[in-house]
């Protein structure tokens, strides 16, 4: 075990944040992120087309089109074995200044136009008739790893309250075609997760080839179900602008227009490889995420809180810095709003051999994949299998998969003498006076007028029941 597994998290709590045996420079708020600079590295990621046709136009190899997955899948592993982990954690008193430095919000901001441009330059190459078919299949693998990459960079936009981040989120999802990640993944995955309801949980025997067309199909029908019930709640139909899954949709659209009407019918067979390239790369990451993990049933009928046990974690280091900590999964699925730079490692989570680069190519060979995961998830659980998302469940229970169940279940208290509610998770408040009209309560809307199986509109962690009002 590397040495600095020790500077963890060992519960999830308001002051969560500590790093054992902290310095006093640490805990009087002088503490510096070490890899503040590292995470500029993360731009590198839409350069590669640049990069690939730069190494091939000066050698003439066509090998060098292959420049992403080589990157992803070689030297990132590589790398990741070379430095390995690192599990130590920002203290409580840098948090907030943390969350609050613009600096990580820009190196975000960075990606979308070398994206774009990244996107722009493969479609020029795609067009032109001089360039072989390998080193266009090669160029189309590379554009997919930055597609697939920029899902995450969407992932990291969409769970902020900022509306331009959140626009922006669907921006970087138009490349791979795949908006309604912005619907399924906030309000349907992070209510599900680790449970036999969510597409996007992996169980246990299940191998990616079986995983990708059950999660493809799932979540799409899923953030359908989700975005029809809310704008039902707003008293608007499926098709209205509104929808997020229809404006999210129409900027692929009008992209893919923009660019065969700019450079030639011959590029779409290429556009469409690399976005499923995109969101295979995504799904595949979902698998690895929270397989065979499971969220027990309470004698409510709720399933339990979403803990540090229900995420498989990485430390390394190299494929954290490229996918914004990421890897630090159950302090996102704790708390999703929380900023990538102020993510933390937890005790608890079980933990991954390796980084999720490495990880995929491990998934890909599912005889491998069962040979390296299935003991942990034995072990994680004690031996006793029968508390682990088994393949055998494949019953759906039809109030969990709607993102808003009919449920009834016990009121939070209510404080007429206020009328704000705040959720313990985020610390959202539901005012009665503001409403939120965006999920369909006018401005005026009693609490006791919320449905009880609604969830916080921020992080999708916590239901009504578990809003506290303020006094």
């Amino acid at each position: 075990m590397h040495p600095s597994f020790g500077n963890t998290v060992s519960e999830i709590g308001p002051s969560a944040g500590h790093s054992v045996g902290g310095s006093p420079a640490a805990l009087d708020g002088a503490w510096r992120d070490p890899k503040r600079y590292a995470w500029l590295l993360g731009i590198l990621v839409p350069l590669l087309p640049f990069i690939a046709w730069g190494l091939a136009s000066l050698t003439g190899l066509a090998v060098f089109w292959f420049a992403g997955p080589l990157i992803v899948f070689v030297v990132i592993p590589l790398l990741d074995f070379a430095i390995g982990p690192d599990a130590k954690n920002p203290p409580d008193a840098a948090l907030a200044r943390l969350e609050d430095d613009r600096y990580y919000r820009w190196c975000t901001f960075a990606y979308l136009p070398l994206q774009y441009a990244s996107l722009v330059l493969a479609c020029w190459c795609w067009g032109r008739s001089e360039l072989s078919l390998v080193s266009k299949v090669g160029l189309t693998l590379t554009v997919g790893c930055v597609g697939g990459i920029a899902i995450n960079t969407a992932h990291e936009l969409g769970h902020k309250r900022d509306n331009v981040e959140r626009w922006l989120s669907k921006i970087a999802l138009a490349q791979s075609a795949y908006g309604h990640f912005y619907v399924e993944h906030n309000r349907g995955h992070h209510v599900r997760v680790a449970t036999p309801e969510d597409p996007a949980s992996s169980r246990f025997g299940e191998s990616f080839y079986a995983f990708w067309p059950r999660t493809v199909a799932g979540s799409f029908v899923s953030s359908c179900e989700v975005e029809r019930k809310r704008l039902r709640l707003v008293g608007s139909s499926f098709w209205t602008w509104k929808n997020d899954l229809l404006n999210a949709w129409a900027m692929t659209v009008v992209l893919y227009g923009a660019l065969v009407v700019a450079f030639g019918r011959a590029i779409i067979p290429y556009l469409l490889v690399q976005a499923v390239i995109g969101f295979s790369l995504l799904e595949v990451v979902n698998y690895l995420e929270h397989y065979g993990l499971l969220r027990q049933r309470g004698a409510d009928g709720r399933f339990e809180r979403c803990l540090p046990s229900h995420s498989w974690n990485s430390n390394h280091v190299v494929s954290n810095v490229f996918l914004y900590h990421l890897q630090r999964h159950s302090d996102h699925h704790a708390h999703p709003t929380r900023r990538y730079q102020a993510l933390r490692s937890f005790d608890k989570a079980p933990n991954l051999p390796s980084g999720y680069a490495t990880m995929i190519l491990v998934a890909l060979v599912p005889p491998l994949w069962r040979r390296v995961m299935d003991h942990r998830v034995a072990a994680h659980y004690g031996g006793d299998l029968s508390r682990a998302n088994l393949q055998q469940r494949l019953q759906r229970d039809q109030e969990g998969a709607t993102g808003i169940s009919d449920r009834r279940t016990p009121s939070s208290p209510v404080a007429r003498s206020t009328g704000r509610f705040r959720c313990p998770g985020c610390a959202y408040v539901y005012d009665e006076r503001e409403g939120h009209p965006r999920e369909g309560f006018a401005a005026g809307t009693p609490w006791a007028s919320v449905p009880d199986g609604w969830h916080c509109p921020e992080c999708g962690v916590r239901d009504k029941v578990d809003f506290t009002p303020i006094d």
